[in-house]
């Protein structure tokens, strides 16, 4: 049975993990976060979308109503409306409560971090990023850590996105509560995976942290969002989700090899 519904989801489900060619949407959430801001996004443009319609019908009502060659005299009767001032300022507000109500809980919710079962350090360097799996660390096997470089356009295989391919990539298990602290060695830099919707700065000295749930397998792509030198658009992340059992395997080979 798991069997057949992981055949139906690879061939009849297609998901956005990457930039596409004049993408105009956002890509497809990978984590509870990003399902929190895509709807957020879908209910504040219903807001706009109404707004927009009234103060159109507005100006249409006004054009004609006050237009010089249907009304040749100046109405001199209309000065001022005490309803209409007590209406354009109520309805606002209550336009803004309706918007900030589910504003503030997506915003804590963000700063929520529940007790994670794994912790992922990136250090980010001028131009690549380094990655620390530190529950692992061991005196025997030593500090499970690994560089992360962007392949060269020549050493791609076929099927591989340009500029976003690494040589390492980071390996993460779904439905796992991961906290992720992030810093830099030289100077500003900034872990972003539109997916995740994780943007994170990376600054000397200090450790910023965050968290991430992945709910579902899959292969994720980011660059380095803060202007850190020349070779700043050369700082790709490629993420990789997997099972359980999976990143258990990975994180086994690992250390042996280590």
């Amino acid at each position: 049975m798991t069997f057949f519904f992981s055949l139906i989801k690879n061939y009849f489900f297609t998901f956005c993990d990457a930039a596409e060619s004049w993408q105009l949407g956002i890509q497809d959430p990978a984590t509870p976060v990003v399902e929190g801001m895509i709807f957020f996004h879908n209910y504040l443009c219903s807001f706009l979308l109404a707004i927009g319609i009234l103060v159109v019908w507005m100006l249409y009502v006004i054009a004609n109503s006050f237009d010089e060659r249907g009304n040749q005299l100046p109405s001199q009767k209309f000065t001022h409306s005490s309803l209409l001032e007590i209406v354009w300022t109520i309805l606002p507000a209550i336009a803004l409560l309706f918007i900030a109500v589910p504003s503030f809980a997506l915003l804590y919710s963000l700063d929520e971090l529940i007790d994670p079962v794994l912790t992922l350090k990136v250090i980010g360097s001028q131009w690549f990023w380094s990655y620390e799996y530190s529950d692992f660390s061991t005196l025997d096997a030593g500090d499970l850590t690994f560089d992360s470089y962007m392949i060269s356009t020549d050493d791609l295989v076929k099927g591989s996105f340009r500029l976003l391919e690494v040589d390492n990539r980071v390996v993460l298990p779904i439905n796992t509560h991961i906290r992720v602290l992030v810093t830099a060695t030289d100077v500003l830099h900034s872990w972003a995976i539109p997916s995740f919707g994780i943007k994170i700065d990376a600054c000397p000295g200090r450790l910023s942290q965050s968290f991430i749930f992945l709910k579902r397998e899959g292969v994720y792509y980011g660059q380095c969002s803060e202007i850190c030198g020349v070779n700043h658009g050369f700082m790709p992340i490629v993420i990789k989700g997997v099972s359980i059992d999976s990143f258990t395997s990975w994180i086994t080979a690992k250390l042996d090899n280590n």
